[in-house]
């Protein structure tokens, strides 16, 4: 019996480490290359904004869905000409025929201002908190409006924009808002 073990012990031994070092270098890799969790955005802070929203004052991500290389950086100038804060161009995993505007509700004047600038685009709401807009474009780009209006008419004058930028709201507006945010 302990002929067999000393035959057979150390081989088996030597696959159980072996197995265990495979697994420990599986799960490594695999968390290596996972996404990053990354923060959460922070949340918008509500600001006055006089009776306009300006391009200027709209923070715009460009996310190319598509397979024409390029696209989301040429759209991103684009819009970056039309005063346009663009923060991100980039791909996404989502698959894009047509243009979409993505943003915290439909009706949010950030997102009509972007859509008026982008031809044949749908809008879809997320309801994000972060005051964003995200622009996805596909193989169906259907163009840039460069006639598209700079400013929307905002009625009362208050829209919720991406914390930390700066925009036309005074400073102590901004302060006053971010305090009244922390304490809802």
């Amino acid at each position: 019996m302990q002929r067999y073990l000393r035959l057979f012990g150390t081989p088996i031994t030597l696959l159980l480490l072996l197995g265990v070092l495979l697994y420990g270098a599986w799960w490594g890799y695999r968390n290596v290359t996972a996404p990053f969790a990354g923060n959460t955005p922070d949340p918008c802070v509500t600001q006055n904004v006089g009776k306009e929203l300006k391009s200027s004052q709209v923070s715009v991500r460009v996310l190319n869905g598509g397979t024409q290389v390029g696209l989301a950086g040429r759209v991103g100038a684009e819009l970056t000409g039309a005063g346009f804060k663009v923060t991100d161009v980039g791909n996404t995993s989502e698959v894009i025929s047509s243009t979409v505007v993505v943003g915290a509700s439909k009706n949010a004047p950030e997102v009509k201002l972007v859509l008026g600038f982008l031809k044949g685009a749908t809008v879809r709401a997320d309801q994000r908190t972060d005051g964003t807009v995200d622009v996805l474009v596909g193989d169906k780009y259907a163009g840039f409006n460069a006639k598209g209006a700079r400013q929307i008419s905002v009625p009362g004058g208050v829209v919720c924009l991406p914390a930390g930028a700066s925009h036309s709201a005074s400073a102590s507006t901004s302060a006053s808002a971010k305090a009244t945010a922390s304490h809802s």
